[in-house]
């Protein structure tokens, strides 16, 4: 029954609040002391320490309310809007780019508005949904199924084309925002003169329960999140240039879901010309992103759900009026229900779970990223930036995903992979998401359409080493205490959002991956390029898996 933040598996984990009593009081003379990493790596147990960088590396939810700057003022196609100037960079929030009225169907483009529309703060979140299935507590203040708004950075509403790199949050596609703090786009912004802009849609339940058999009005109700973000492109493509971006220059960017929702888009005919390229961070596991969920699977959910619910055809449009609690409770018993019905083996960890997520319909997503012998046909036209991180959820997950049984040879091959690392590594290198990623590589490759570019982020980054999430600061420019690799990292994606190549001064030109050259960049304090480096490790630890 906990809702989770950001990928929680049940029964495991889930973000949490730490609380340390120092014994002070409002009587003290003295300052509460402070905690020692000591202090707190003894207070707690390994697992609650793992899951308490995690969330710390999440983020928090940005709530500050911004002073509205005049010199910010633009005009878009549905009204005046400004925004807020932050140490020289135009900071644009919770901007309405459609409008969802009903539940379950596409939402509507924007009314116009009379005046100066303040984006100020930020907009609101989608309701939030189990990813697994779980019970339902209340919706926060701020979740609506209205939730389709921007939050945009630029260096200046002065006419200029720069790249448009548009980042979609992570959080499977059951939960999540573009409002954390994380996803700030301001230094990506200023540093590499891009405009960057963050979205906001619909998620879980109220973006993907398929009512399609029952109604022609619900023909794409399992993919009205994704249509959401389709909405998004169509507005920057009308108004980003008012903004200072190009909007023959956009970039899909994004992190675990994020990175899926890149895939289905590159996948779709429905956003063809609305981007450009796709950058995919450690966004793809067998179920979530190499494939997606059968149209046969998400109906017969939908069909348990009105069950649940005592709806049928003759009151379907009951469904609107059903509360959040009452709805997510009857799709979390469904979720469970036909996940053991269909044998649907859970993303992460074992067992089975239907997880939300873009369904196959034939019409918005005619097929899956991965074919038997190359990629989506809709895809070919796009590059692709697409990589991970070396540990992922391994530290999370010890119990689940760490190898314990490993032999020589296999410790040999790892130096081999990676001589930068402490051998002891092996046990918590990712096998998870790097197998997919390398199959969704491969195959992207075989199309022979445009280049796919391979990468892995090997920083260590304290106790949880290279994991889940872990680039994130870097690709945004954010990571103040390591100023160097955040650049480099956040130049050469930006670099690949200018022209569709990355690179960057100093370091080895980065190949286009192909099956033959096996080319990975390695992200590291060490950036370089390797060869096929990791493939004889991988196939030790997973022989029977095939890319």
């Amino acid at each position: 029954g906990i809702r989770h933040w950001h990928g929680a598996a049940p029964d495991s984990w889930f973000s949490q609040i730490v609380i340390w009593d120092t014994g002070y009081t409002e009587d003290s003379e003295e300052e509460t002391p402070p905690v020692t990493d000591e202090q707190y790596m003894e207070a707690v147990s390994e697992s609650e320490a793992a899951v308490d960088a995690q969330s710390i590396a999440v983020g928090e939810v940005e709530t500050k309310v911004y002073e509205p700057a005049k010199e910010t003022l633009v005009s878009t196609m549905y009204g005046d809007i400004v925004g807020s100037n932050e140490d020289g960079i135009y900071q644009y929030l919770g901007v309405p780019y459609a409008e969802a009225a009903e539940l379950f169907v596409p939402a509507e483009p924007v009314e116009h508005w009379d005046g100066v529309l303040e984006t100020v703060s930020h907009g609101n979140i989608s309701y939030q949904s189990g990813m697994f299935g779980q019970a339902a507590t209340e919706a926060g203040d701020n979740e609506s199924n209205n939730a389709q708004n921007l939050n945009i950075w630029t260096p200046g509403t002065d006419g200029a084309k720069r790249p448009v790199m548009v980042w979609l949050h992570g959080g499977g596609f059951s939960a999540g925002t573009a409002n954390e703090a994380n996803f700030n786009g301001k230094n990506l912004s200023r540093s590499q003169d891009v405009v960057v802009v963050g979205v906001n849609h619909r998620l879980g339940t109220y973006g993907h329960l398929d009512l399609s058999a029952y109604d022609e009005k619900y023909k794409y109700s399992a993919n009205v999140g994704m249509m959401d973000i389709v909405d998004s492109l169509k507005w920057i493509q009308e108004n980003i240039s008012e903004f200072g971006g190009d909007p023959d220059n956009v970039t899909l960017f994004g992190e675990s879901g994020g990175g899926a929702k890149v895939l289905a888009l590159m996948s779709s005919p429905y956003a063809k010309n609305l981007f450009h390229k796709g950058i995919m961070e450690s966004g793809a596991t067998e179920t979530m992103g190499v494939s997606f969920t059968d149209k046969e699977i998400s109906q017969a959910l939908g069909a348990a759900v009105l069950d649940k619910l005592s709806i049928d055809e003759d009151n379907l449009e009951d469904i609107q009026k059903v509360g959040y609690v009452e709805l997510q409770t009857a799709a979390a018993e469904a979720q469970q229900e036909i996940a053991e019905k269909f044998k649907i083996p859970v993303s992460i960890g074992s067992g089975y779970a239907y997880e939300w997520e873009p369904v196959i319909d034939g019409d918005f997503l005619p097929e899956n990223p991965v074919q038997e012998d190359g990629f989506a046909d809709a895809a070919r036209d796009y590059p692709l930036l697409i990589g991970s991180n070396l540990n992922e959820w391994n530290n999370v997950m010890a119990d689940q995903l760490r190898h314990s049984d490993t032999t020589a040879e296999m410790e040999e091959a790892f130096k081999e992979a990676y001589p930068n690392e402490d051998p002891k590594e092996l046990e918590n290198l990712d096998t998870l998401l790097r197998l997919p990623i390398l199959k969704i590589t491969a195959h992207k490759a075989d199309q022979d359409g445009a280049p796919v570019y391979s990468y892995l982020f090997t920083k260590q980054t304290g106790d949880m080493g290279s994991y889940h999430g872990s680039e994130i600061p870097y690709v945004f420019n954010n990571a103040e205490d390591d100023k160097d690799l955040a650049g480099n990292i956040s130049a050469l994606w930006a670099s690949f959002a200018r022209d569709g190549v990355p690179s960057l001064d100093g370091i080895d030109s980065w190949e286009p991956y192909t099956r033959e050259n096996g080319a990975v960049m390695i992200l590291d304090d060490d950036i370089y390029l390797a060869h096929h480096h990791d493939e004889k490790i991988l196939s030790l630890l997973a022989p029977d898996y095939k890319w």
